[in-house]
């Protein structure tokens, strides 16, 4: 019943657009059949062909005499003031003129008559009952009768219209619903083996999508056949429908036109792009093998595959685009020349930091200073490189900060890597300690010594060893160095380390005092924490002599002599 009902709209809506008087066949007007091989000029009127002209008149040709008679036909029919008279042919002796009341609408030469084999006034006779016929049948089509029915006409075809849109609003929200219905039954995921490519919800929006954008189209094609109808109902309108009704079809003819033209292109482009592609996947497959070391190139690390891969992809791309670039529609228009341009002089305004970056980057490539996972610093940042691009480098601290740094800075600032050598060498980790020189130097090694031995990580060989770098005023500075493989874990061993630093002096009696540390050392406790101090200490009194005598005597603080 549904089916049966649209169907009775749409004949509806069809016969409205072929039966109204706007759109009716109506019959060209011509005195005879002329010469296939006669050049004439049309005589036109609301879009009707009445006669030929042939005749040059002085400087004006056929298609000027046949415009300027178009013309005043075009404004005796809008004048609904002035009335019709008869149009009557009057002979001139040399021509013929077609006269309107007081105005001459055109004249009729023996040159306009030859072609039609018949004579200059029965010819004018015949263009005169012409052209009063069009004059009366338009200015009928403006009568108050006329206007009735067409305003007639157009109540159909809005009520048409309306109709439709009403349909479109109750048909498709039935069908949204009915897509919707279908998921996870008749809409089924897209996987490969366990991947999902395409899940069910993803598809069922992809078609509701698409019937959506038909909805749109529809609308928009049902507004556009309504105004064309309804604007060529009126005679004064219906020069606009028929120039809305030409561009949209010329704009589609064009497109087709140009479509049509540039399908050699686009075969062109399509061949680049396949061959491109395989090219890509053939250089992919030679630095995958020499990454995995199946294939070996002399003085080519294989750390180079990967980076060396992007670049070699990246120039391929760069020569593929060059090579379409020419069978791109419009590329050779001077619109497309300047545009192209501008954007070229913004890109290397705007990317000249970004272009250095990348060229930092390549060069870094090539250096290999350092790895994924490497303990580094690069100027005044330490961590761990867990990044390295074209652009930047990203570094880890041991804060779990991650820092990302242009390649230029990279390049352009002194960079220390504390793993390349750690797995063969080991990384010599070292601390300074100042002593006083009232503790013998050989017991201060065997401290430190002892110390770096204990601390998780430093290697037992080679041995840890200890420098004196100087002997300063109060003091002497020992250096303890010690090997390790693990400089990623650089800040907990050297916290370890001066946790055994301190308990060995400790134990051994041995107070850390210096750089700067001041004290009186009669009546002032000793800095070694108590847990390491004997268990018969105290605190030791002033000691103070007498004027009267040298030997030292020991009392309270605040004792007098």
């Amino acid at each position: 019943m549904r089916h049966s009902v649209h169907s009775y709209i749409l004949s509806i809506f069809l016969l409205s657009f072929l039966l109204q008087p706007g759109y009716a066949a109506t019959p060209t007007i011509l005195s005879s059949p002329l010469p296939a091989q006669s050049a004439g000029a049309p005589v036109t009127f609301e879009e009707t062909a009445l006669f030929e002209l042939y005749d040059h008149m002085g400087p004006f040709t056929p298609q000027d005499r046949a415009h300027a008679v178009s013309k005043r036909l075009t404004q005796l029919a809008k004048d609904s003031l002035t009335p019709i008279y008869p149009v009557t042919a009057v002979d001139r002796g040399t021509t013929s003129e077609l006269v309107h009341g007081d105005m001459v609408v055109m004249t009729v030469t023996d040159l306009d008559a030859q072609p039609t084999a018949k004579k200059r006034q029965d010819l004018a006779n015949e263009y005169a009952h012409i052209v009063q016929e069009a004059l009366t049948r338009s200015r009928d089509q403006v009568t108050e009768r006329a206007f009735i029915v067409n305003v007639a006409w157009a109540a159909a075809d809005t009520i048409v219209m309306l109709l439709l849109l009403v349909l479109f609003h109750k048909t498709f929200p039935t069908v949204y619903a009915k897509i919707e219905s279908w998921k996870g039954t008749l809409i089924q995921s897209i996987k490969v083996q366990h991947v999902e490519l395409l899940s069910a919800g993803q598809i069922t929006a992809g078609l509701t999508a698409v019937i959506r954008a038909i909805r749109v189209a529809a609308v928009l094609v049902l507004l556009y056949i309504y105004l064309t109808t309804v604007l060529g109902i009126f005679p004064w309108t219906r020069g606009i429908s028929a120039v809305l009704f030409g561009a949209v079809l010329k704009t589609f003819s064009t497109i087709g036109d140009a479509f049509a033209t540039y399908i050699p292109n686009i075969v062109s482009i399509i061949i680049i792009a396949i061959v491109t592609r395989y090219i890509i996947k053939l250089i992919r497959l030679l630095f995958t093998g020499i990454e995995r070391g199946a294939i070996t190139l002399t003085e080519f690390n294989r750390e180079w595959a990967q980076p060396t891969y992007k670049i070699v992809r990246f120039l391929v791309i760069v020569f593929a685009a060059i090579a379409i670039f020419p069978y791109i529609p419009g590329s050779q228009s001077e619109g497309f020349r300047g545009i192209s341009v501008f954007l070229g002089l913004l890109l290397s305004l705007g990317s000249a930091v970004s272009i250095s970056n990348v060229i930092a980057g390549v060069v870094l490539t090539y250096m290999h200073p350092f790895r994924l996972g490497d303990r580094v610093k690069v100027a005044d940042t330490i961590g761990d490189v867990i990044e390295t691009g074209l652009l930047v480098t990203r570094i880890r601290t041991i804060k779990n900060v991650d820092i990302t740094i242009p390649n230029s800075l990279v390049l352009g600032n002194h960079l220390i890597n504390f793993s390349s050598s750690a797995k063969e060498l080991g990384l010599i980790l070292h601390t300074t300690i100042s002593i006083g020189y009232d503790v013998p130097w050989k017991k201060i090694h065997e401290l430190l010594i002892e110390a770096a031995r204990a601390t998780t990580h430093i290697l037992p060989e080679p041995s840890p060893f200890v420098f004196q770098t100087s002997l300063d005023d109060f003091y002497v500075t020992y250096e303890i160095n010690a090997h390790t493989t693990q400089p990623n874990l650089m800040a907990s061993i050297y916290a370890e380390l001066h946790q055994h630093i301190q308990d060995r002096f400790n134990e051994a009696g041995i107070e850390i005092m210096s750089p700067h540390f001041t004290q009186v050392r009669d009546g002032n406790k000793s800095t070694i924490p108590d847990a390491y101090l004997p268990s018969d200490y105290h605190v030791p009194g002033l000691r103070i002599w007498p004027i009267s005598t040298n030997e030292p005597t020991t009392g309270n603080s605040g004792s007098k002599p």
